[in-house]
């Protein structure tokens, strides 16, 4: 489920808003807002397209957490999805080239520490 949109990283480029397939995202003025929040279907998809690393959807589905976005970014995980399947410019190998069960094992753990 979506849970941050990074103020500070968003550059309001709307690509969150235009690929969510559930319209979970509506602009408040120049930048993004989580507006229907239960409507999130954990597709990674604007966390995937988001080109500032701006946002965070938990890999733990319809169950909302709190989250800090400072603990986010120290641990890496704000973001990581584009990395993750290679959308990243400058990452040697994407999810399609390795095995990600260690990704997720992290991912989880790290989130349920948060």
């Amino acid at each position: 489920m979506i849970e941050l949109v990074s103020s500070d990283r968003c550059i309001g480029c709307r690509l969150c808003v235009k690929v969510c397939p559930t319209h979970v995202f509506e602009m408040a003025g120049k930048l993004p807002v989580i507006a229907r929040q239960e409507d999130c279907q954990t597709c990674f998809m604007c966390e995937a397209y988001c080109p500032a690393d701006a946002l965070y959807v938990s890999p733990l589905g319809d169950i909302q957490v709190s989250v800090d976005e400072q603990e986010l970014i120290a641990s890496g995980l704000l973001g990581s999805w584009r990395a993750e399947i290679g959308w990243t410019p400058g990452v040697e190998a994407s999810m399609a080239e390795r095995d990600t069960t260690p990704f997720f094992e992290v991912f989880t753990e790290t989130h349920r520490k948060l």
